[in-house]
């Protein structure tokens, strides 16, 4: 090989491992990058700790039935993962239906859309987003529904993250992100015009807590929808590959114990809701969701790979190649959960405040 050949070959290299690490952003969106992966609030000389006190939980899992234990659970297992979801999913921390000939944003947004229009808001109102994440659903309806959507999550970095994503996006005077417990909000009763939630629920110790919650700070006449993780009809406590699957998914999402599908509209009607529509979202003819999943097999391999080299280097904290490895092994399992059809992550609850009773 002359040394011109070599010159080229060497720098085509060094600028395509640049594109990766330091241009490639998010699988959906440009918003996170390699080089910047972090353990969200928690100091980068400490994330392998935290990682090991994350694994501890499941050591003493009385502690996670308990609502005393469960913010500091969750709120350090989304320390952790934050930055890789973002760099490697995208800036809504959920799933969603395939729909033939839609990206898997454009199948995203879709989904995220329908909750807002499920609980018919009017431009201007002001609505609860229970669980936010970073954001990436309330950006979504903000845009499409006109709403002031306020958003509560338990992490000051998701936090900090949503407020930086809203103003980029331009949309921070519909936006507003605040630091809470969605077990005890910090709003006041009857303040908002609608509410939901996507996939976050799952991470109460009891569903009516934060039922409750909800209900208390929802307008009378307001409409509530929640896309709910759950067992489904299919599930069998007796079968051991069963069992086996929903441990892997409670373990890896930071999940206090999934409920069955059969739970979630009692426990709406026992805090004060009308249930007024129930249905899994993931039947036929939708199309599966876990898709997106299997098709990401390769990715996960070459971003391990370069995750690997970043933490050696020094440049992602110790404790990052676990993170991803546990998120990986996860994925198998919600896609094993997604085929055997004995798990949604959406199984979509469309619930109403009554109206209060009219003075005589």
């Amino acid at each position: 090989m002359d040394s011109l050949t070599l010159v080229c070959t060497v720098s085509l290299l060094a600028g395509g491992l640049y594109w990766f690490v330091c241009i490639l952003g998010s699988a959906e969106q440009k918003g996170k990058h390699a080089v910047k992966l972090s353990g969200g609030s928690i100091e980068r000389e400490k994330v392998q700790d935290n990682y090991n006190q994350y694994w501890s939980f499941f050591r003493r899992p009385k502690e996670i039935e308990t609502a005393d234990k469960v913010p500091a659970f969750v709120d350090t297992f989304y320390n952790l993962v934050t930055d890789i979801y973002e760099w490697g999913w995208g800036q809504s921390f959920h799933f969603s239906p395939a729909i033939p000939g839609k990206s898997n944003l454009e199948s995203t947004r879709i989904h995220e859309e329908m909750a807002v229009d499920l609980i018919g808001v009017k431009p201007g109102q002001k609505i609860l987003d229970a669980g936010c994440g970073v954001g990436g659903p309330m950006r979504a309806i903000a845009k499409h529904s006109g709403c002031n959507v306020v958003g509560i999550t338990i992490n000051e970095y998701q936090v900090s993250r949503a407020t930086a994503h809203n103003k980029k996006a331009g949309l921070d005077k519909l936006c507003d992100v605040v630091c809470g417990n969605f077990l005890e909000m910090p709003f006041d009763d009857e303040s908002f015009d609608g509410a939901y939630s996507i996939e976050a629920t799952c991470h109460a110790p009891k569903l009516e807590d934060v039922y409750s919650e909800i209900f208390r700070v929802l307008k009378p006449g307001s409409m509530y929808v929640s896309y709910e993780w759950v067992t489904t009809e299919l599930y069998r406590a007796e079968d051991p590959e069963h069992v086996e699957i929903i441990h892997g998914i409670e373990r890896g999402d930071a999940l206090p114990g999934l409920r069955s599908y059969s739970d979630i509209a009692e426990v709406a009607k026992k805090v004060g809701f009308e249930v007024v529509k129930e249905k899994d979202l993931a039947k036929p003819p939708s199309h599966p969701w876990w898709s997106r999943l299997k098709m990401g097999r390769i990715a996960y391999w070459r971003n391990h790979i370069l995750v690997l080299v970043l933490e050696t280097l020094g440049i992602a904290p110790k404790g990052t190649v676990d993170v991803h490895e546990m998120l990986f092994k996860t994925a198998d399992y919600l896609t094993r959960g997604g085929e055997t059809g004995i798990f949604t992550p959406m199984h979509m609850i469309l619930c109403k405040k009554p109206e209060k009773p009219q003075e005589s």
